[in-house]
């Protein structure tokens, strides 16, 4: 049996609760920062091969914004949150109110906004991992960086060697003012780590 029919026949029903927990957290601290209502729709959850990832937000040249960590402890690995330009100018207007007309780039409080949503949304999920699996995992201070969707990936890929041929994919939607702004987030555990998932979670891989 692969890992994918492993994942999928096993445990994607706890891992899409991990989402669930993790959005309803996720709207909970940003409604505090941003003292207004914020909801989170129920994410989709899947898995699927590294190599996919930038095929998920258009494609290695699509230019995005993507917010970038390191996750350190029992199950170390890679977290992005990557938005299209669209959803993040709307993210921007919408749901920070700032009034986003640049349409060359970003002022530094704008990707400084957009990298704290993608921080408090990473410390969320992680949160809501490590609960699950009762494995010690911590973020690293966040990097946001505004490039083509393959060049962040071989950025993180060159910093920290090789990731993990697999990546679980939450597929986040804000809620307000009756309006859906999306992003995608990405946990890419280091090779090791996703049998520690796993094993963790109650499933032994062969």
């Amino acid at each position: 049996m692969s890992l994918f029919d492993s994942f999928k026949a096993f445990e994607l029903d706890v891992l899409k609760e991990v989402g669930n927990i993790g959005a309803g957290n996720a709207a909970t601290a940003l409604s505090k920062l941003l003292d207004k209502p914020v909801d989170m729709a129920v994410p989709k959850v899947s898995l699927l091969p590294f190599e996919e990832v930038a095929d998920r937000v258009g494609g290695a040249e699509q230019i995005v914004l993507a917010v970038f960590l390191r996750v350190e402890g029992e199950a170390p690995g890679n977290m992005f949150f990557i938005i299209e330009e669209q959803s993040a100018k709307r993210i921007l207007n919408q749901l920070l109110s700032m009034n986003h007309q640049d349409e060359d780039g970003y002022s530094e409080m704008e990707l400084s906004a957009l990298c704290e949503i993608g921080n408090i949304l990473a410390g969320s999920y992680l949160s809501s991992l490590a609960d699950f699996t009762q494995l010690p995992m911590v973020p690293s201070v966040p990097a946001i960086a505004h490039d083509m969707a393959g060049a962040i990936l071989s950025y993180g890929l060159m910093q920290f060697g090789e990731m993990g041929d697999s990546a679980l994919l939450i597929e986040t939607t804000f809620l307000e003012d009756r309006q859906s702004l999306e992003g995608h987030f990405f946990l890419i555990p280091d090779p090791e780590s996703f049998n520690k998932i796993f094993k963790a979670l109650g499933v032994e891989l062969g």
